[in-house]
């Protein structure tokens, strides 16, 4: 069995993409630095959050999916120095499976790393997230509580660190529960990647230029305009499509480079964030966890600037950016673009898009 075994967590929008996306670029110089990342591809450890979660539907995102736990952990187990598994859905786990995973893992050391940051940044950033994935919730009515469902991302469940150490970290060694707080905006680009990598104990430069953290947020118009128009697409359920489709095609590659006001979620839900974030602080000091980076960073300011409610958002507004959109994708619908071809994160960009296809009938029929 690998000798030790970093299990990270999440939180989910804390920068997690950012370091997987360097972590899977970079296996064969990891692995030489006696750091294994196991699977057979990047998805695998997806897959197994769901496995781990008891998803009843893992078996429909792929027909490798549901064996995906046993690969990690049978890559693991062959493995003589450290391995690093990394998905944010881990964090939703109960109690119960959490005990189980760590159990799975043994004899090795299992350490759990979480990336986290101030609650009320992260709760607007996970709105903003549930219309990536076709949500229709307003804003008012999104986080009022904690589900107890582990297959629940987008809820307090996950986005709450002193909720998912809870379910987690109760009965590790202190030293074994390493909390990376993410830099704020004037830290170096690489911060959170060498943040990570002090945890780990491998030198960030084996992996070149780490580049920066993205920042894929839309604006208080952007985001109202899709909450809409999610009530109205017909279809695009499945993850793929959505991933493809409303996440990547049209939020980060066609709303998000729009820029606009960044907003504010009302009274209540930022001191229930304030609340949050005070509490976890408490726990960290309470238990003595390792903490790399500013602990303090971790709490909702006292002092917040001025910032628009979705709410406000009028009509006139939605349809300014609507039509914008209308007239850009008449654009890309000419040009044949394709899903990943344009200034976002999206990573189908090698699956021949329905625009693709569309192009091609109409050529043909000429």
């Amino acid at each position: 069995m690998a000798r030790r075994v970093f299990l990270h967590l999440g939180l989910p929008k804390t920068g997690t993409s950012y370091l997987q996306t360097i972590l899977w670029a970079h296996r064969e110089e990891l692995a030489d630095a006696e750091l294994l990342v196991p699977g057979r591809e990047r998805r695998d450890h997806l897959w197994a959050s769901l496995v781990v979660r008891d998803d009843p539907r893992v078996a429909r995102r792929n027909p490798k999916a549901p064996h995906s736990w046993q690969v990690l952990l049978a890559e693991t187990s062959s493995w003589g120095g450290d391995a690093l598994i990394s998905h944010e859905f881990f964090g939703a786990a109960s109690a119960e499976q959490a005990a189980r995973v760590l159990s799975d893992l043994a004899p090795a050391e299992v350490h759990l790393v979480l990336t986290a940051r101030e609650p009320l940044g992260l709760f607007t950033s996970s709105w903003q997230e549930s219309l990536k994935n076709k949500g229709t919730v307003p804003i008012e009515d999104y986080g009022h509580g904690e589900s107890d469902d582990p297959l629940e991302v987008w809820d307090w469940r996950a986005l709450d660190l002193g909720l998912v150490l809870d379910r987690w970290a109760a009965d590790l060694p202190p030293d074994r529960v390493h909390i990376v707080p993410v830099p704020g905006s004037g830290a170096p680009p690489d911060e959170l990647w060498r943040s990570f990598c002090t945890v780990l104990g491998i030198a960030p430069g084996i992996v070149g230029d780490a580049g920066r953290f993205p920042n894929a947020s839309m604006g208080v118009v952007e985001a109202e305009t899709l909450r809409r128009l999610n009530a109205r697409l017909v279809g695009f359920d499945a993850a793929f499509d959505r991933g493809v489709w409303i996440r990547s095609f049209l939020a980060d590659e066609r709303l998000v480079p729009r820029g606009g006001e960044r907003f504010w979620p009302g009274p209540d839900q930022v001191e229930d964030c304030r609340r949050r974030g005070e509490a976890a602080v408490a726990l960290i000091r309470e238990r003595g966890y390792d903490v790399v980076g500013d602990l303090e960073s971790l709490r909702v300011p006292d002092d917040l600037p001025e910032r628009r409610h979705p709410s406000s958002v009028t009509d006139a507004e939605v349809a300014d950016v609507a039509l914008d959109l209308a007239a850009r994708l008449l654009s890309d619908l000419k040009d044949g673009v394709r899903p990943g071809a344009g200034q976002g994160m999206g990573g189908q960009a090698d699956t021949r898009s329905t625009i693709s296809r569309w192009v091609d009938r109409l050529r043909r029929r000429r």
